[in-house]
């Protein structure tokens, strides 16, 4: 046990005291430090309501396995007691025939809400959505409206927006954040207070990236998620953000030339993680193999001109480390949105120049390099060492710009074809330019120093 549950003569009431009385969220950042029997074994002896305010947590590591370990009757109390949304993600995560039994344990309206809920694909709105949210009738006051909410605060996610329904179609008519509605006289109508534009929806299939665009572009607390007009849930800002961590964190996984990991690194196993990254590598050594194919379609010129092995490894991580630039920039802005499918030519366009200018520097650079190690006597290239310069620079020249050009139209062909462009690892993107950039080198090396060292 760690010592935010610290070891005493009575040890029960010690912890009893930290559960009752710590911040739910230091709470949970313990618990996700104990093995899973030792968090089961506290959980167990927390106070209810304590202990729906921890499952509440999005950042409770393994709330299903822990939801499944408690007593069953105990177990569905709890799923009650909950947000909606995060008792879907908890069911979302159960094997059967857990599922099955926690479902069938609860009241009829809660069961389809969340049947409902669960039936729609992981990463949409309404997959996320929470079903608490706070809707009066068109014909109200604005004072009947906030003795509404006194009523109801507790069992709502959030009090800050208030969605207005028409009363016979229960279609959704407006919206009215809470600030607006306590400046309104109590007799005025509600739809007084509210602003005089169409509220910002959703759909339900909308995925979270347009949903945390949407809720970012109109800085809204929460977006309501409609269907034929009527308004099935909201989602809120910190359910967004919990989704978008948990995406950026796979992406960056990805961009590094791994899958995903689906669990905390301390405590994925050794074979999971294996699993996790042999995958990925061997992909990348069978596609580095095509770099060793290449330097053997050059044998004979590297057995003539052996000083061009000398840049070999200076060649390919410029090529690479510029591809790996424009891939990172790409799939930023794609994410952003800053940028389209239809844009392709616009960043090719764009790459092509910046490539050039960015390989001319560095051929520059080369050059200089080469030429101080020969006259300062680091290293003697040979009576042709201005050729091999200018190979060198003109390679590189080429060799930038192709991986740059490469790099920036990756993600937007893996979009085309319906990956994520996240999937243009690095990795990927070197290994590429790695192959091309020995093609590109040896070719200039042929045109330059034919007649002299080849």
């Amino acid at each position: 046990m760690n010592d935010f549950f610290p070891v005493a003569d009575d040890e029960a009431v010690a912890i009893a005291r930290i559960l009752a009385n710590d911040h739910v969220a230091d709470l949970v950042e313990a618990l996700n430090h104990e093995s899973r029997e030792t968090a089961t074994e506290l959980l167990c002896a927390v106070p209810f309501e304590r202990l729906v305010e921890i499952f509440d947590q999005p950042e409770l590591e393994g709330a299903p396995e822990l939801a499944e370990a408690l007593p069953r009757p105990k177990a569905s109390k709890l799923l009650t007691a909950m947000s909606v949304d995060r008792a879907a993600d908890i069911l979302r995560e159960l094997d059967e025939p857990a599922r099955s039994e926690l479902l069938g344990a609860l009241a009829p309206p809660l069961r389809a809400t969340l049947l409902s809920i669960l039936g729609y694909p992981e990463g949409s709105a309404a997959s996320i959505m929470t079903t608490e949210f706070v809707s009066v009738p068109s014909d109200w006051t604005v004072g009947r409206t906030l003795e509404y909410i006194r009523k109801v605060e507790r069992t709502r996610e959030t009090v800050y927006a208030i969605y207005i329904v028409d009363p016979r179609t229960n279609l959704l008519v407006g919206s009215t954040g809470l600030r607006r509605l306590i400046t309104g006289e109590p007799d005025d109508p509600i739809l007084s207070v509210a602003p005089d534009r169409v509220p910002v929806t959703v759909t339900p299939l909308t995925d979270r990236e347009h949903l945390a665009q949407t809720i970012s572009k109109y800085d809204l607390l929460a977006v309501p998620v409609v269907d034929n007009g009527k308004i099935l849930g909201i989602v809120t800002i910190d359910d967004i953000i919990d989704t978008m961590i948990e995406e950026t964190t796979e992406d960056v996984h990805r961009f590094g030339g791994m899958e995903a990991l689906d669990e905390p690194y301390m405590k994925m196993s050794f074979l999971a993680m294996i699993k996790k990254r042999g995958g990925w590598l061997c992909a990348l050594f069978i596609s580095e193999m095509l770099t060793a194919n290449a330097m053997q379609s050059y044998e004979g010129e590297l057995e003539k001109a052996i000083v061009l092995t000398l840049f070999i490894p200076l060649i390919m991580s410029s090529g690479g480390n510029s591809g790996s630039q424009a891939t990172s920039l790409v799939i930023r802005a794609l994410a952003l949105r800053e940028i389209g499918l239809r844009d392709w030519w616009r960043v090719a366009l764009r790459e092509l120049p910046t490539g050039l200018v960015l390989g001319a520097m560095l051929g520059v650079v080369g050059v200089c390099r080469i030429a101080l190690w020969q006259y300062t006597g680091f290293y003697d290239y040979g009576p042709h060492w201005p050729l091999i310069a200018a190979t060198v620079g003109a390679a590189l020249v080429g060799i930038v710009t192709f991986g740059s050009l490469s790099g920036s139209m990756l993600p937007f062909a893996l979009k085309r074809i319906g990956f994520d462009p996240a999937s243009a690892s690095a990795p990927f993107v070197a290994t590429l330019v790695d192959v091309t950039g020995l093609v590109i080198y040896f070719s200039v090396a042929l045109v330059i120093l034919r007649g002299t060292l080849l």
